[in-house]
């Protein structure tokens, strides 16, 4: 309740928590919470690391135990937290993978015949065009849309609501699933029971729609995020806008883009310039 209520996260933060509880309590075994020291805890994130847990979930395991001590300091008198000073090994980023602007046209020009097709497609198109992420699209509502204006609000990370523009194919994609739409629920995409479509199932449908694009079927929503931010960036140069359309709360989260744009330009200068090319 504490986390849902007074911080605010995400159902799938919250399960990230629950899950790294769940390895703190099975690690300290018959050990009180109040008698672990600092390097108890270095010794579970060892053991963690030598059972091949990432730096990127290393951090966030740790990040859930400090908060968790944390809470008990400030709510429970716990005297101490052991996680305080500890910082988890930092794993190098790698750069997101985005579709070019080639394949993300042979991916959208693809046409639906079905009524399923005409959803998969909305969803596809809105993706690209606003890179929403893939709970703020399968819970999205329809008050949120406002195809008139082309505009969707949506309430990302940390409960930060902002307003990104639909393009004009998105918005023509949304128009016609609209029309098909089954009615009785405020969701833009309906699962069964008046519930939204599940994370899952679009991604999916998501597979299924690149094979049969033609192109690989390991198509993640992520894809289309970063396909969205890298071709923006390529186009305005605004890091700022894009820090904003993506609801990121750091402009270095964003920074990762401009790596990838240079990778692409590099990649541009090799093929193009004439004293690029390498001697065979």
């Amino acid at each position: 309740m504490y986390l849902s209520s007074e911080r605010g996260l995400s159902r799938n933060t919250l399960e990230n928590y629950a899950r790294d509880m769940r390895v703190l309590f099975a690690k300290m075994g018959t050990v009180d919470l109040d008698a672990l020291q600092t390097q108890d805890i270095r010794r579970m994130l060892a053991g963690l690391h030598a059972q091949g847990l990432s730096g990127k979930s290393l951090a966030r395991t740790l990040s859930a135990w400090r908060g968790f001590y944390h809470y008990l300091v400030k709510r429970h008198g716990y005297t101490h937290n052991p996680c305080e000073s500890l910082r988890a090994p930092k794993s190098p980023r790698a750069l997101p993978k985005a579709l070019s602007p080639d394949q993300t046209r042979q991916l959208l020009e693809t046409q639906p015949d079905t009524t399923l097709l005409t959803r998969d497609r909305a969803i596809l198109e809105l993706f690209y065009s606003s890179g929403l992420r893939l709970s703020e699209l399968a819970e999205l509502k329809l008050t949120q849309l406002d195809l008139t204006s082309g505009e969707v609000t949506v309430t990302g990370k940390g409960n930060k609501t902002r307003i990104v523009p639909v393009g004009t194919r998105a918005t023509q994609a949304l128009v016609e699933w609209l029309e098909q739409r089954p009615t009785g629920t405020d969701y833009v995409f309906p699962g069964r029971g008046g519930a939204h479509l599940g994370q899952r199932a679009i991604e999916l449908r998501m597979k299924q729609w690149a094979s049969r694009a033609g192109l690989e079927a390991n198509l993640h929503p992520h894809v289309l995020r970063h396909s969205f931010a890298s071709h923006l960036l390529q186009s305005s140069g605004d890091l700022r806008a894009v820090q904003e359309m993506l609801g990121h709360a750091s402009i270095s989260t964003t920074q990762i883009y401009t790596r990838l744009d240079f990778q692409h330009l590099a990649k541009a200068y090799d093929a193009a310039h004439p004293r690029a090319k390498r001697k065979s």
